[in-house]
């Protein structure tokens, strides 16, 4: 039996609408047995047409209906606006509310937080299994993918990776399920990492941030490297829970009949996907 889905995302850039290209490119090669129940977008179709983010919005949402996968919308703008100025926790609770009635015909095994940003309410990280993609190490750095590289660099990190997680009531606070991993301390880092110590002696990490941002050779380094592992590593989790190779019970993960302690480590899968360009979109 196929391993239902609930796919949640913001759709708001390329990156969401490339792991929703790149899983269902793997379902269709049979690297899988999922199926995706329903497309949860936090934006309605169509709206703010001046946004910035709308046209990958757009995009996203065509990507969905050319797949034929039920979307369900909910503006997270127009949905009680004054709550939300009043009372941010019970306006979370009751959107949380509001988009568990919406989806309600759409039964599923796993939701997949895949580039969605609002914050999960309570009552549904408790009563279903919602896995969670973070760019950062288990007990990594938290908050946005920006936010964990900058701190990488001024902790002088040996390592990053990416893991999935459950979601519960602690942002980012998850159990990590699976991880991946790689050095930066190879050759390649080691001389960028020089480069940047003969910029700190001129300048401090927050004018480098402000004046290079993301164009900074270490910071793009660190994101190329993370962002390239990022879809295999979701593939290949998906893949050992629909496998049941991999089980979410109470909130603990268990390889066969096995509970685990630790995140499984699939660094090496990740790291030969992507040395053989496998979930290229």
């Amino acid at each position: 039996m196929a391993l239902r889905l609930g796919w949640f995302s913001t759709g708001r850039d390329q990156a969401a609408r490339n792991l929703l290209k790149a899983i269902m490119k793997k379902k269709e090669e049979g690297f899988f047995n999922i199926e995706i129940a329903f497309v949860f977008s936090n934006w309605e179709e169509g709206e703010e047409p001046d946004h910035p983010t709308y046209d990958d919005r757009r995009k996203f949402c065509d990507l969905v209906h050319q797949y034929e996968i039920p979307l369900v919308c909910l503006s997270w703008k127009k949905f009680m606006p004054d709550l939300r100025m009043k009372d941010k926790e019970g306006w979370r609770s009751a959107y949380g509310a509001k988009m568990r009635e919406m989806i309600s015909s759409y039964p599923f095994d796993l939701g997949v937080l895949a580039g969605y940003m609002l914050w999960m309410d309570n009552e549904s990280c408790d009563l279903f299994n919602l896995i969670n993609l973070h760019p950062a190490l288990p007990r990594g750095p938290k908050g946005t993918w920006q936010q964990v590289i900058w701190e990488l660099i001024v902790s002088r990190a040996d390592k990053q990776g990416a893991m999935i997680h459950l979601c519960t009531h602690e942002w980012d606070e998850g159990p990590p399920l699976t991880f991946c991993s790689f050095s930066l301390k190879t050759p390649e880092y080691r001389s960028l990492w020089d480069q940047l110590e003969i910029k700190l002696a001129k300048m401090s990490i927050e004018e480098i941030i402000k004046n290079e941002g993301g164009n900074e050779p270490l910071f793009k380094k660190i994101r190329m490297d993370g962002e390239i592992r990022e879809i295999p590593l979701l593939a290949y989790t998906i893949k050992f829970l629909a496998d049941g190779k991999l089980r979410i019970v109470n909130r603990m993960l268990y390889e066969n009949e096995r509970p685990l302690t630790e995140p499984y480590d699939l660094t090496d899968l990740v790291d030969e996907a992507v040395r053989r360009k496998e979930f290229e979109v």
